[in-house]
């Protein structure tokens, strides 16, 4: 056992549950002792954490996700990468770059098994272990099953998920990719730089309008990470027999507990001969695993992983939940330590 224990760590904790829009306001920082590792577990640094606009949910006491919220008081729980930098294990050495789900920390101790270890060679950096690209590849390969000569719809695409999901789409084989995104310079972004074959300003006019514009022959896989006015205009724009795969609604994610997430209208969808297959992002290791391998496989041919990387450690993290909530960055988020 290599015993380089620091004395103490910084935590961030829930100072409050959120009822409205989110603030820094809603978290507090704790210094906490740190337990040095007995057999069987090791203490982990923190490298970055990873961060995701379903935190928001988990930061509401009526949450309707199928997991707990989280507790005020209790440290914010979350993924993120680190290093192990002293072990009581056989299994994890000094130096390893290990999966943690520890939460917002600087360091954490725990055992080896709650740690998985990550090939350090696998990826081109650390953050790419904290792509949300897992849901994005169940949710089109094995959800909506897309294949050749589809049209493809993605809401949200400039978000971690969708932008992932329309290239995924691509390689599938989709005949076209049409995305959704805030103002003028994302849409450029979708179709310049991650290959989407067009897209438009969800703020400028009707999205109905637009889909019929750029898909004339109608959809047939809808991936929504958004629900609200661009459901409802892609099932005006499906055609009989079309997938919809369910992964998010951050359009309502804003207000009552009734309104954030309003059930689809399953009669329309019925009525149109539409699938609504809504999923968990909820995954297993073997979901895990198929992500990586094609992911590995896809970056050397050209693939993008849109990211983005803030600086400022810990103290930076609340910040920058609220800033990914508010729509100030690109693709997948995280927070490097």
């Amino acid at each position: 056992m290599t015993n380089t224990s620091p004395s103490t760590t910084t935590e961030i904790r829930l100072a409050r549950h959120v009822t409205g829009d989110p603030s820094p306001a809603d978290f507090s920082f704790a210094e906490v002792p740190v337990t040095a590792p007995g057999e069987g577990e090791v203490l982990v640094r923190t490298d970055y954490l990873g961060l995701s606009v379903a935190y928001l949910e988990m930061m509401r006491e009526d949450t309707i996700l199928p997991i707990p919220p989280w507790r005020v008081g209790d440290r914010v729980g979350g993924g993120g990468v680190g290093t192990v930098v002293a072990s009581g294990s056989p299994d994890l050495a000094v130096g390893d770059l290990v999966q943690t789900m520890a939460g917002w920390t600087e360091y954490s101790t725990g055992p080896a098994s709650a740690y998985p270890r990550l090939d350090r060679d696998a990826l081109p950096t650390p953050v790419h272990h904290l792509s949300q690209g897992t849901t994005a590849f169940y949710g089109m390969a094995e959800i909506a099953k897309v294949t050749e000569g589809d049209v493809v719809f993605v809401s949200g695409a400039a978000g971690g998920v969708g932008s992932l999901a329309g290239q995924i789409a691509e390689r599938l084989g989709a005949a076209k990719v049409i995305g959704s995104a805030g103002g003028p310079a994302k849409v450029a972004y979708l179709v310049d730089e991650l290959g989407f074959d067009a897209a438009f300003d969800y703020r400028d006019g009707s999205a109905s309008a637009h889909l019929r514009r750029l898909a004339p022959e109608g959809i047939t896989v809808f991936f929504d990470n958004v629900g609200g006015e661009q459901y409802a205009a892609a099932l005006d724009n499906a055609v009989p027999g079309a997938r919809f795969a369910l992964c998010g609604s951050l359009s309502t994610q804003i207000g009552g507990h009734a309104d954030r997430f309003p059930e689809p209208d399953a009669e329309a969808a019925a009525a149109k001969d539409v699938t609504l297959l809504p999923f968990s992002t909820w995954h297993t290791p073997e979901q895990v695993a198929a992500w990586k391998e094609h992911f590995a496989a896809w970056l050397r041919e050209g693939f993008v992983f849109p990211h983005t990387v803030v600086d400022g450690g810990l103290a930076a993290v609340p910040d920058a939940l609220v800033s990914l909530l508010g729509g100030a960055h690109r693709g997948n988020v995280s927070v490097r330590f």
